[in-house]
């Protein structure tokens, strides 16, 4: 898809409890193009317009399902991926509600407007700044340890293993999971470890590196969560796998 723009800007240290990366996609044609979102284990705001939609703004929930969708024709978008602490932390609400949903938010959320589409670094220099705003109170420190030993190991750690080094119930993390993100604290692991593949399945190693059990267990949950084989998910046949097609942009 040559007609296809990617970005990503990682965010810098103060913000990296928050967010994953600044991304944007554009689709400079007038055509339509076909694609499939893979699960990847965050949490999105999306600005976006084009030729046939508004300016609008969307929280995207978290996906346990690869889905098909469209670029449509001039399309731009413009987004900030969370990890889930921003949930509770900066957006202070629950997603619970929207497992592979999202919910439109009010056009000039956090300040921004249709011209924000206009320049991709000055919107990240923005939004930076908007986050940096919010960023305030002590976070719980059991919540604090519990997410970045889910993000050090690519989500490698048995529940079992994570309640003990924090001192807090399986049965009381999955409960919180649940209330405040809509997935159990297990099944957000294996989403985290499946986008942690993403790399090398785009070098076409097809052999498991994050922690599966064997090749068995790798395929089975590469299938699970993409819809397709990692072979076919590694060819990425006319870059429909967005995510894939972008990391090699990079």
């Amino acid at each position: 898809m040559d007609d296809i723009e990617y970005k990503i800007i990682k965010p810098d240290s103060s913000l990296s409890d928050f967010v994953e990366s600044f991304w944007m996609i554009v689709n400079h044609s007038e055509e339509s193009k076909e694609i499939v979102v893979l699960p990847n284990a965050t949490i999105d705001i999306s600005l976006s317009r084009s030729l046939s939609e508004p300016f609008h703004i969307m929280l995207m929930g978290l996906e346990n399902e690869a889905g098909q969708t469209s670029l449509n024709p001039k399309m731009v978008i413009f987004a900030i991926s969370f990890k889930l602490l921003a949930i509770e932390y900066l957006l202070k609400t629950s997603i619970a509600d929207l497992v592979n949903e999202g919910r439109p938010l009010l056009p000039d959320f956090w300040g921004f407007s249709q011209d924000d589409l206009n320049d991709f670094d000055s919107f990240h220099f923005k939004a930076s700044n908007k986050i940096k705003e919010l960023i305030k109170g002590k976070i719980d420190e059991r919540k604090r340890k519990l997410f970045e030993l889910i993000y050090s190991s690519n989500g490698a750690l048995t529940v079992k293993e994570l309640s003990e080094k924090v001192y807090w119930s399986s049965r009381q993390i999955n409960r919180y999971f649940n209330q405040q993100f809509g997935i159990s604290l297990k099944l957000y692991c294996n989403l985290l470890r499946f986008s942690a593949s993403f790399n090398q399945l785009n070098d076409g190693r097809l052999f498991p590196e994050q922690n599966y059990t064997d090749q068995a267990h790798f395929i089975r949950e590469i299938k699970k969560f993409s819809g397709v084989a990692p072979g076919e998910l590694s060819k990425n046949k006319n870059d429909r796998f967005i995510q894939l097609a972008a990391l090699k942009k990079q």
